[in-house]
């Protein structure tokens, strides 16, 4: 049976990369505008996994992304970690200098935004995803306007590529989660890495504490993200991501935290896709 899977944004997006390079082509492609439609998705059973960007190295955290993890009890059951490149491209015939207008989400506009300084006359417009512009400009054979998106937004829809590389900063990166409303049965020897959520007491040391249990127990702290918890104000959840070598290391962690942590809750186990 080919496997559902659901990602933000249309066809030719960073979400359908992703999609592709750790699924292959066999799949069912659902696309979403939004990524509260895509945990919908997942929630009334029309895809059976998505994929979900979670932070940036320029960025940082998408955190509104954390929130619907946890909120909806999804599973992470892997990862991956994306190059970004940003091209821009419109119908071809058309050079630079014919651009009025240039549509993409709002994080590619400030991704390129140094790029634009040298072409002021161009107009830059917020818009819900960066291939779902090629694909309007394709389908309305939009004359004058530009999207920015990946390349293989370009090869879909048949665009031509204006500029390459046009990324402020070149080393750029975003990581994807997998995610899914069932628990996932990855093997034990494959998970070396974890997500996870706990809150702490609002006493002096309480955090520095289980972050000293992690290094006690051999685990590498990846990533901490704080999240106001909405019904008790100025109290906040932490959201952990930690790296081992022992599964056992991780499961004595867990033992101790779950003690001395409140509401621990593991969002995933999985093995670490970056190198």
């Amino acid at each position: 049976m080919t496997r559902t899977v659901a990602i933000q944004g249309a066809k030719g997006s960073n979400h359908h990369k992703v999609a592709r390079d750790f699924y292959g082509n066999d799949i069912i492609l659902k696309e979403c505008l939004s990524f509260d439609v895509l945990v919908d998705s997942l929630l009334d059973k029309s895809s059976s996994q998505a994929i979900m960007a979670l932070e940036n190295t320029i960025a940082g955290s998408i955190i509104p992304n954390y929130a619907l993890i946890d909120k909806n009890n999804l599973h992470i059951c892997g990862e991956r970690y994306l190059s970004i490149h940003h091209h821009l491209m419109a119908l071809s015939n058309q050079k630079i200098e014919d651009i009025k207008e240039v549509c993409s989400h709002p994080m590619a506009l400030l991704q390129c935004k140094e790029f634009f300084k040298k072409y002021p006359h161009i107009k830059l417009v917020e818009d819900v995803d960066t291939a779902e512009v090629a694909k309007r400009i394709a389908k309305e054979q939009l004359k004058g306007v530009a999207a920015i998106a990946p390349k293989m937004a370009a090869e879909i829809f048949g665009l031509n590529v204006i500029e390459d590389e046009i990324q402020t900063i070149k080393d750029n990166a975003t990581r994807f989660v997998i995610i899914q409303t069932e628990k996932p049965n990855n093997g034990i020897d494959e998970i070396n890495k974890a997500s996870l959520k706990f809150e702490t007491d609002h006493k002096r040391g309480s955090l520095a504490t289980i972050l000293n249990v992690m290094s006690d127990c051999k685990l590498n702290l990846t990533k901490i993200q704080s999240l106001p918890i909405i019904e008790t104000p100025w109290k906040y959840a932490f959201f952990v991501d930690v790296t081992f070598e022992a599964y056992s290391d991780f499961k004595k962690a867990k033992s101790i935290i779950d003690i001395m942590g409140q509401g621990l809750k593991i969002l995933g186990e999985y093995k670490n896709a970056k190198l």
